[in-house]
């Protein structure tokens, strides 16, 4: 949904991904928004309440934005 990616595993078992740098992670959010929310591919969406329920809460007022360097 957010990068077209492809795996390979070499001999020694290292395993590898080359991923697209597009379409993104702003494809269905916009910038200001990401990380707000929790955003789950659409297959993914009918387990939301289980993930939700094994992730770790946090203020989100203790969280400082990271400056933009572009």
């Amino acid at each position: 949904m957010y990068f077209k990616s492809i795996y390979f595993r070499e001999p020694g078992g290292v395993l590898f991904e080359i991923a697209t740098m597009g379409p993104g992670f702003t494809v269905d959010q916009s910038q200001d928004e990401l990380g707000t929310d929790l955003a789950l591919p659409e297959w993914l969406e009918n387990e939301r309440s289980e993930i939700e329920s094994r992730l770790p809460s946090f203020e989100s007022s203790s969280v400082e934005p990271v400056p933009d360097e572009g």
